[in-house]
Parts: C-alpha cells; sequence; structure tokens
C-alpha cells in the first residue's frame, strides 16, 4: 500500500454529523501503520487565511450569507490549502488525506442551495488548480441520525434546517452516481465497521 498511495489525493466527506473528523483519524493512523507518509488537512482551513474564512462561513452571525458567497469563500480557502499545503505536500510524494472537499460545495450550495453543481465544477475548475482527487469516499447517512449526532450548539451550516440537509444528502448520492473517483459508504454503522469499509475501498481502488 505505500507504494500504490505515494502522491495520492485523498478526501473523506460527508453530510455534518456523518463521523468523518473521526474516520479522518483513523484511516490517517492506518495509512502510517502500512508506511504511508500521510499529511491531513481540513477544508476550509488549516491555513491562517483559511481558518478565517472558515470562521466567517460557520459564524451564526452571518446567516444572511447568499449561496453565491458561500462557494466563492470556500473556493478561496480551498486555492490557498492547495498553494500552502496540499501541492506540496503531493511534491514530496506523501499521501494527502483531506477531510472534506470540492464534492462538498457540489452538495451543499451545488444541490440544496440550488446554484448548480456543473456550474460549481466549472468555477472549481476555472480557480483551482487540481479540482478532483483521486478518491473521494462520502460516508453517508441519513439526516435523522445527523441531528441525533450533531446535538448542543449548531454552526450557521449545521443549523440550515432539515429540508436543506436533505438535499445535501441527495447531493452527495447524486455526484457518486456521475463519477467513478466517488464512493458511498454506509456511515450508519458503529466507527470500526465504517473505518473497515474505508480501508475496503481504498485497497481495492488502489491494488
Amino acid at each position: 500500500m505505500a507504494n500504490n498511495l505515494t502522491g495520492k489525493f485523498l478526501v473523506l466527506d460527508g453530510p455534518d454529523g456523518c463521523g468523518k473528523s473521526s474516520q479522518c483519524e483513523l484511516l490517517a493512523k492506518w495509512l502510517s501503520a502500512q508506511g504511508v507518509s500521510v499529511e491531513c488537512f481540513r477544508d476550509p482551513g488549516t491555513t491562517a487565511i483559511g481558518e478565517k474564512i472558515r470562521q466567517i462561513l460557520l459564524s451564526v452571525e452571518h446567516e444572511s450569507m447568499s449561496t453565491a458567497a458561500e462557494l466563492l469563500l470556500y473556493m478561496a480557502a480551498r486555492a490557498q490549502l492547495w498553494k500552502e499545503d496540499i501541492k506540496p505536500a503531493l511534491s514530496e510524494n506523501k499521501c494527502v488525506l483531506l477531510d472534506r472537499w470540492l464534492s462538498s460545495t457540489c452538495a451543499y450550495q451545488g444541490r440544496a442551495g440550488g446554484f448548480g453543481m456543473e456550474k460549481i465544477i466549472q468555477i472549481a475548475e476555472d480557480s483551482l488548480e487540481r479540482a478532483w482527487p483521486d478518491l473521494t469516499i462520502i460516508l453517508d447517512v441519513d439526516v435523522e441520525t445527523t441531528s441525533k449526532r450533531l446535538g448542543g450548539e449548531l454552526d450557521r451550516m449545521e443549523a440550515k434546517g432539515q429540508s436543506y440537509h436533505e438535499k445535501v444528502r441527495e447531493g452527495f448520492l447524486g455526484l457518486a452516481k456521475q463519477r467513478d473517483d466517488v464512493v458511498v459508504v454506509d456511515a450508519g454503522q458503529d466507527i470500526q465497521a465504517v473505518g473497515e469499509n474505508i480501508i475496503a475501498i481504498i485497497e481495492s481502488h488502489f491494488k
């Protein structure tokens, strides 16, 4: 696996509350145990600019933000993350593991926000040096389950309501039907089972 995953770009994505951040940590540990040199980042965020953009995007104070403003801010954070962290790591033949990427914008702003996936993909291809990773794994779970998992105080995106998040899920599943490099995992299982399925997908995809 170390040879097969050298210089690869992997993304875990899915609706809020799907467990992707926990799975990123588990996957990074597994990759390291296989002898893979791995770097982990979150989108939006990681860079100083990206973290400030993240604060703007998730603050409940910015409830009136338009879908167009959302997607352009996400793209800006992404462009900076690529320049500062992702591209240098890939150039060093490291395996890059990301918590969210373009697939999120397709699902949230493209499908749920009504902007249109095709338009978002075009913007991404025009503004990013690389729009698509080698493999995107979508952690799929129903809205009722994610609502229970989130609990507590919600950020601006999490608080958009059930109807919005149903469309987010539809967006992720629709994207997986369109692209061979986007695969869905049932994230309603326990954390260990989900992690094992993710590993099986990666082993199969990069064998």
